[in-house]
């Protein structure tokens, strides 16, 4: 077994060679993935469920990637960067411009699949706590914003009517998703300190969320741009990216300052950014601010994915009533995106199609996921090992689903549209 890193973290060696282990196992299992024509996250998240489980095949026992906490922090990063790049594809005006359309399409993506979730927690997990089967809900909330757009950039669909709802509603279902969790989170951490939060207080956390969204969008657009055209005047180059990591990075900790998750203010960081004009820094640079975030994201969210498949205890799998909790839930996160069909509106769009892809989980719910296996209750993690597996399996098969399902609907669609 190799030695982990002492106390005072002087030695670098097992966090060297953590990453560079990680990097070129979820490489590697994100191109055979795509070969397969699925995302990279699959096969990044597949190269982690096996190293973390080679010692029960008598193999040798990668324990020195489990106990690194600078890899975690790493892998925080990455979640950080990744909704900082989701929210510079999109603008506000852009979010507007599908407007109440893709918020009902949210709304119900987001209430649907809860109520299912905490269904099937409930009847699976009564020995958890109910902030676990309330926990189980709000995962099943998120949509993956990448995994949609990929499928549908893959079809050559970017540019339908159907998919600007598709992408509309996914971002809006997760900033509503974002919210959520805020709430959920915070009552689970009110209850690990032996309080408890009423409705009054879990409508002030929802309304500050909301309230710092709104706050700090308005005040990002008037403050960005003049940082940006103070930036300007700054010879040289290797400029754009590193402030905008900084203002991406103060807007994650103003929002953990808020009592939120820092995700939140990293998306909206990224929804500020893609509104202010840095083209003299842009034509400067040689490349747009998307161009130079992707190699540091490609850095740090492999981490991420491949140390929450590192998570993933195989032996829970022979469990019968784990397969039947992974096999209900996947039902429940199905069938409650699909819910969505019902609200969509107007001859010309297919339901169906809007519907299918709101289906994916992909690296939004692992992300959910993975902040539960953070906060305590009585001194367990909310979400236990054995419910992690099975919202693993979920993710996976929601996500493998869906570019299948899609591909049909589109090939079969020789019907009216609407369905």
């Amino acid at each position: 077994m190799l030695p982990v890193a002492p106390a005072g973290g002087s030695d670098l060696g097992p966090v060297l060679l953590g990453l560079a282990v990680i990097l070129v196992l979820a490489k590697t299992g994100g191109v055979l993935v795509e070969r397969l024509g699925q995302s990279a996250v699959l096969g990044e998240l597949m190269a982690g469920v096996v190293i973390g489980n080679l010692q029960y095949f008598g193999l040798v026992e990668l324990r020195f990637l489990r106990d690194q906490p600078v890899l975690d922090v790493l892998a925080e990063f990455g979640i950080i960067l990744l909704l900082f790049e989701v929210g510079i594809e999109w603008t506000v005006p852009q979010m507007l411009r599908v407007g109440w359309a893709a918020l009902l399409i949210a709304v119900v993506g987001i209430v649907v699949p809860a109520v299912l979730g905490w269904g099937a927690a409930t009847l699976f997990l009564g020995g958890e706590s109910g902030y676990a089967h309330l926990f189980v809900g709000a995962i099943l909330c998120a949509t993956s914003v990448g995994v949609t757009a990929r499928v549908l950039r893959d079809l050559g669909k970017t540019r339908t009517p159907e998919a600007r709802l598709i992408l509309g509603a996914a971002v809006m279902d997760d900033v509503l998703g974002l919210v959520v969790l805020a709430a959920v989170s915070a009552m689970i951490q009110a209850a690990s300190g032996g309080a408890s939060l009423g409705p009054n207080q879990v409508i002030l956390i929802v309304v500050k969320a909301g309230g710092f969204l709104v706050g700090a969008i308005l005040v990002g657009r008037w403050l960005a741009p003049r940082m940006f055209r103070v930036a300007a005047r700054v010879p040289g180059r290797g400029v754009l990216l590193p402030l905008s990591l900084s203002f991406c990075f103060l807007l994650a900790y103003l929002s953990q300052l808020a009592g939120l998750a820092p995700i939140i203010g990293a998306f909206t960081a990224g929804l500020i950014l893609d509104s202010v004009e840095f083209a003299h820094l842009t034509t400067r640079e040689e490349r747009s601010l998307e161009e130079l975030l992707h190699p540091v994201t490609s850095l740090f969210l492999p981490v991420f994915f491949l140390l929450m498949g590192l998570k993933v205890d195989l032996r829970v799998f022979g469990e019968p009533e784990i397969l039947g909790f992974a096999a209900v839930l996947t039902v429940a996160a199905i069938a409650g995106k699909m819910a969505c069909a019902a609200a969509v509106w107007g001859g010309v769009i297919d339901r169906w199609v809007v519907a299918l892809g709101m289906i994916p989980r992909g690296e939004v719910g692992l992300i959910f996921a993975g902040i539960g296996l953070t906060l305590l209750v009585e001194g367990r993690p909310v979400v236990s090992v054995p419910a992690y597996s099975a919202v693993v399996i979920m993710v996976m098969v929601t996500t493998l689903v869906t570019p299948l399902l899609l591909r049909w609907r589109y090939a079969s669609a020789r019907h009216s549209p609407g369905g």
